[in-house]
């Protein structure tokens, strides 16, 4: 299972009850925080997201509305005596910011905090589950966007043949990776026995603050589901190339290219405050579009 949930959807300031950038990527049993604009804590606790499973954390660049929110968490974790240890993924600048605020504040986090500066495109996690990539957009400043794919989908338990075989529920997680399961008198049942084939891999791309940039097309080709900006409508796409950001047609225009299952489009600027126009004319060009509201979750659709 790959599925998006919008904690914020909103670039720059908070506005008519939308807040900053913040997104929480699931894939399968993994949790990932996908940038951290201010409130990211208190829209993780009204959606009942559980901070403890958040073991990896990715920050596209350094915009205030893309990180500002993380100082706070990371210390509120700390509060919560988080020990297990945290991954962060974020430009290297990041690492001076937060060590001076902790030492400022003469805090010592709790756990392990890992920071991985993000220096050039390419795979920066991958084990048997899943694979993340960082690709470059094209922003004022280095951004990054992120590429999660599933290396393999879960197989598919069948509760009968598990029963017939022995198989207690409590194995049926470690069944859906694969594993052979051995009974108290040795006997080996074989994991094709009891499961069925998964479906296919997912994927899923997220593009971060860019300006219109072709070259996106190819990074984020075939994905099941595609989040691009769209800060601003398509009357103002020469206010959106002078910003660095983009509009909605030109962010259809890239899923449309790429072959991506389906649009997510967000970052809307503080200027509108109905959004209606922003889905009517991204569909216009890619008609399986979708608004990135705020406390929706997405799911990745095998095609």
């Amino acid at each position: 299972m790959l599925a998006v949930t919008i904690l914020g959807n909103n670039s720059a300031l908070p506005a008519y009850d939308r807040h900053p950038t913040s997104q929480v990527v699931t894939l399968d049993d993994s949790i990932f925080l996908v940038d951290c604009g201010e409130g990211t804590q208190q829209q993780l606790a009204k959606y009942r997201i559980r901070w403890s499973r958040i073991n990896y954390i990715f920050i596209s660049h350094l915009h205030g509305d893309h990180y500002f929110g993380l100082p706070g968490f990371l210390h509120s974790m700390g509060l919560l005596h988080r020990e297990h240890d945290l991954h962060l993924f974020a430009p290297a600048p990041l690492k001076q910011i937060l060590d001076l605020q902790l030492e400022a504040a003469s805090n010592l986090l709790p756990y392990t905090l890992h920071f991985y500066p993000l220096e050039k495109e390419g795979v920066i996690i991958q084990n048997d589950k899943f694979k993340v990539t960082c690709f470059a957009t094209k922003h004022r400043i280095p951004c990054w966007g992120f590429r999660f794919d599933q290396v393999r989908a879960p197989r598919r338990v069948n509760p009968e043949k598990a029963i017939e075989y022995g198989v207690p529920a409590a194995f049926y997680d470690r069944l859906k990776w694969g594993e052979d399961y051995t009974n108290k008198n040795g006997d080996l049942i074989k994991n094709e026995w009891v499961t069925n084939p998964g479906a296919k891999p997912l994927s899923y791309a997220y593009s971060a603050d860019t300006i219109f940039d072709e070259s996106l097309i190819e990074k984020v080709q075939g994905v099941d589901l595609l989040y691009h900006e769209t800060t601003y409508l398509k009357d103002l796409e020469k206010r959106a190339a002078l910003r660095f950001h983009s509009t909605t047609t030109q962010a259809a225009c890239i899923a449309k290219n790429a072959n991506v299952g389906r649009l997510l489009i967000g970052h809307f600027s503080s200027k509108y405050d109905k959004l209606d126009l922003f889905e009517q004319e991204a569909c216009e060009v890619f008609p399986n579009t979708s608004l990135a509201l705020e406390g929706v979750t997405f799911r990745a659709i095998p095609r």
